[in-house]
C-alpha cells in the first residue's frame, strides 16, 4: 500500500531525497545501545523520513533500511523483520508523522520544529514500547521489566533523536526550503 501511494508522489526531485534519507537513517540506526534481555536501542529516523518524503515514501525508506540491515548485516534477524517493520516503519514513521501533522495543525506551521522534536521523541518511545509488548506477549521476556527497560532507554534516545530531527529540519528549512514547502499542505 505504501509503494502504491508513494509511486504517485515520487518524482525526479524526491527520488534522490529518498535515497539520501534512507542512507542517513541506515547510518544512524547502526549506533546501538544495549538494553535488557539481549535487546538494543538505536535511533529510528521515522519522523524525519516521513516529514521529508511524505508518510508513504517514509515507510518505504524505513522498510528498505530494515531489510538491508537484516539481510546483509544480520542486524535484527529475519524472523524479527516483520516486527521491526511494524514497530519502526508503521508505528515509528506513520504514527510519528500523524503526531507531527496533528501538532503542526494545532500550533501552526511556524512551530513545526518543536512539533518535529516532540513527535520524533514520542515515536521512538512508542516503537520501543510496542517491541517490549511483543517480546512480553511472545514469552521471551517478562513484559513489565522489558517495557520499563525499553521505554526508559528509548526515552533518552528519543530526546537525542528529537533534537537531531528538529535541527536537521531547521537546516533544511534554511538551505533548501523548497524540500519542506510541499509538507505544509
Amino acid at each position: 500500500m505504501a509503494a502504491r501511494r508513494a509511486r504517485s508522489r515520487l518524482d525526479d526531485r524526491t527520488i534522490p531525497l529518498l535515497g539520501v534519507t534512507a542512507a542517513f537513517v541506515f547510518a544512524a540506526q547502526m549506533l546501538n545501545f544495549p538494553v535488557a534481555g539481549g535487546t538494543s536501542g538505536h535511533f529510528s529516523g521515522g519522523v524525519l523520513s516521513a516529514i521529508l518524503l511524505g508518510p508513504a515514501a517514509g515507510v518505504l525508506a524505513m522498510t528498505s533500511v530494515l531489510a538491508i540491515q537484516c539481510l546483509v548485516f544480520q542486524d535484527g534477524g529475519l524472523t524479527a523483520l516483520g516486527a521491526n517493520v511494524f514497530n519502526m516503519a508503521i508505528v515509528g514513521c506513520l504514527g510519528g508523522w500523524a503526531i507531527w501533522r496533528g501538532l503542526v495543525t494545532l500550533a501552526g506551521w511556524r512551530f513545526s520544529r518543536a512539533a518535529a522534536f516532540l513527535s520524533a521523541w514520542l515515536s521512538v518511545v512508542l516503537a520501543a514500547s510496542f517491541c517490549a509488548v511483543e517480546l512480553g506477549l511472545s514469552g521471551t521476556v517478562p513484559m513489565k521489566p522489558a517495557l520499563a527497560a525499553m521505554a526508559g532507554v528509548h526515552a533518552a534516545i528519543g530526546l537525542v533523536e528529537g533534537a537531531a530531527t528538529a535541527a536537521i529540519l531547521g537546516l533544511i528549512g534554511r538551505v533548501r526550503p523548497d524540500l519542506l514547502e510541499r509538507r505544509k499542505r
